[in-house]
């Protein structure tokens, strides 16, 4: 049995309600929603909250939620490993056979099925603990620098100086979209950016963060045309 979880706690601050806040037409958390459906790769899908209004949106359209979710791991230090962990021995003692469960961001609304479906190809193509989705950096974050209050910068590697762009290592991040993991892993509290991990490259075109207003409107204008062409492939 392969399930999928959904965190969407109520307390988003820099972006009120952003769980459930209109996104191209309909809920933000739909979206996600949908493409775990869409994917036909789970047995259930869902929603870890602790808010009333999450859970009756997240079941209008198609999620579970058959708990709501303790307050302790609701605050702002709960990670994403505890609330997976937390849903995963759930489902467990529901008498479930786990074989994978797979967190889904409720505010990723560029996941692709194919994406989901990889993830879980690479993830039983071994002995791994988690797969998840990357994309590399736009610019070496070995030349990268921070500024200080007196006005100067200072490089965070200034060995890499004169080292030639072409001669950095591949570097990638996480693209807040999906992890899929061993049902041990998330129990276990495994860390997910580890050897143990494999990763899955998407494109960075199709990765943006949504923290602020300014990542909404970059994010709505990216999802429209992602959408258009998916409409045009169907004409």
């Amino acid at each position: 049995m392969k399930i999928a979880v959904i965190p969407a706690r109520g307390k988003s601050k820099r972006i009120p309600r952003k769980n459930i806040k209109e996104f191209c037409g309909r809920p933000m958390i739909a979206w996600s929603i949908e493409i775990a459906k869409a994917s036909k790769l789970f047995d259930h899908i869902i929603v870890s909250t602790d808010d009333a209004e999450i859970a009756a949106v997240s079941k209008t359209w198609g999620a579970e939620v058959p708990f709501m979710r303790p307050a302790v791991l609701s605050d702002d230090h709960a990670s994403t490993i505890e609330v997976l962990a937390h849903a995963t021995q759930w489902g467990l003692r529901q008498g479930w056979t786990v074989s994978a469960v797979c967190c889904v961001y409720a505010t990723a609304p560029f996941i692709q099925v194919e994406d989901l479906k990889l993830g879980l190809e690479t993830l039983e193509s071994g002995a791994w603990a988690y797969t998840f989705a990357v994309t590399d950096f736009a610019a070496p974050i070995f030349r990268s620098f921070r500024k200080h209050s007196e006005g100067g910068v200072e490089m965070f590697f200034p060995e890499h100086f004169s080292t030639r762009s072409q001669d950095f290592p591949n570097a990638m991040h996480d693209a807040g979209q999906f992890y899929w993991g061993r049902p041990w892993a998330w129990i276990e509290g495994k860390r997910i950016f580890d050897r143990h991990s494999v990763p899955i490259t998407i494109p960075r075109w199709r990765v943006q963060d949504i923290d602020n207003q300014d990542d909404w409107v970059r994010a709505e204008l990216i999802h429209k045309q992602l959408e258009a062409k998916k409409h045009d492939r169907h004409i």
